[in-house]
Parts: structure tokens; sequence; C-alpha cells
């Protein structure tokens, strides 16, 4: 064997070598290596876009959080009027109440005062007439007298 045909053979040998892996190997591989590469990129875009978007979102929730926070505040504060308004209204019914319980026992006083006064009369009217029966029984007549204490007792 000549060296030199070896070293030619080895030399050709390389080349095909390097002719397939430039043809057949090497685009495959970019292509692969590009690709992936892409992926890469596409993948920090989206981690940027998700990192924008959480941070809108946080920001949308305190937004929210704020509106709700001044609604429940306006429920209380309403909540509060309300409150205030039943207690005023509950304690102006109780003083009406109060006062037509008022006229009602004044009223009732006055009625038995009237039938006190009535039964009181009729008592005294009672014993005027046994008493003036009692003593002038003699001297005038029991019709007579029962009519003069009847007119008595209605002046009375």
């Amino acid at each position: 064997m000549n060296i030199n045909a070896t070293l030619i053979a080895q030399a050709l040998a390389f080349a095909g070598l390097i002719w397939i892996i430039a043809t057949k190997i090497w685009p495959p591989l970019l292509a692969a290596i590009e690709e992936r590469q892409q992926k890469i990129a596409e993948g920090l875009a989206a981690a940027d876009r998700s990192k924008k978007d959480l941070a809108q979102a946080e920001e949308k929730v305190n937004e929210v959080l704020r509106e709700a926070r001044a609604k429940a505040n306006e429920i209380i504060a309403q909540a509060e009027a309300r409150r205030a308004q039943i207690i005023d209204l509950a304690k102006d019914e109780a003083h009406a109440e109060a006062k037509r319980i008022r006229i009602q026992a004044d009223a009732e006083i006055d009625a038995a005062a009237t039938r006190a006064k009535e039964e009181l009369r009729r008592q005294v009217g009672a014993l005027a007439v046994a008493g003036a029966e009692r003593l002038i029984r003699k001297e005038i007549d029991g019709n007579a007298h029962k009519a003069l204490l009847d007119e008595l007792a209605a002046d009375i």
C-alpha cells in the first residue's frame, strides 16, 4: 500500500464525510437548533406577557377590592342611617302610645269619678230621704215627702 493512495483515499473519505454531514446532518441540526431557539424566545415572550397580565390582574383585583370596600362602607352607612330612623320611629311610636294610654287612663279616671259622684249623690239622696222620712214621718204624707226628696235629689 502506498501512503499517497491511502492519504488520498482518506482525504476523499473525509471530504465525503464532510459533504454528507453538510448536506444531510447539518441542515436538520440547524433547523432543530433554530426551532429550539424560537421556542425559547416564545416562552420568554409568553413569560413577559404573563407577568404583565398578572400585574394587570393584580391591579384590577385591587381596584375591585377598593370598590367593594367603598360599597361596603356605603352599605354600612345606609344601615346606620336606617337603624337611626327605626330607633326614632320606635321612639315616636312609643311616645304616641304613652300619650294614648295616658289619655285613655285620664278618661277612665274621669268616668270613674263621675260614676262615684253619681253613686254618692244617690246614696246621699237615699240617706237624706231616710233621715227626713224618720223626722217628718208623721207630719207630711209619704207621697208628698217622696216627691219633695226626689226633687231635692235632682237638685243635688
